[in-house]
């Protein structure tokens, strides 16, 4: 069998080891960070909305519906 002859490879950087190695697989977020993305913006769309009337409409009828 012949051996296939292939480009030397660089040598790689430290730097650029490290920062391969340290970043997760693409798609994966801790959830803590996608808590401090979508919290600010459920926030935002409740007091643009006036969203928090109907929240406060929608746990009474929940509480309601478990209390009986």
């Amino acid at each position: 069998m012949a051996m296939q002859i292939t480009g030397a490879s660089k040598p790689r950087s430290l730097v650029a080891r490290f920062a391969r190695t340290q970043r997760p697989a693409a798609g994966e977020r801790h959830p803590a960070v996608a808590l401090a993305i979508a919290l600010p913006c459920a926030v935002a769309l409740i007091l643009l909305f006036g969203g928090w009337e109907q929240m406060l409409a929608q746990t009474r009828a929940v509480a309601d519906l478990i209390g009986r």
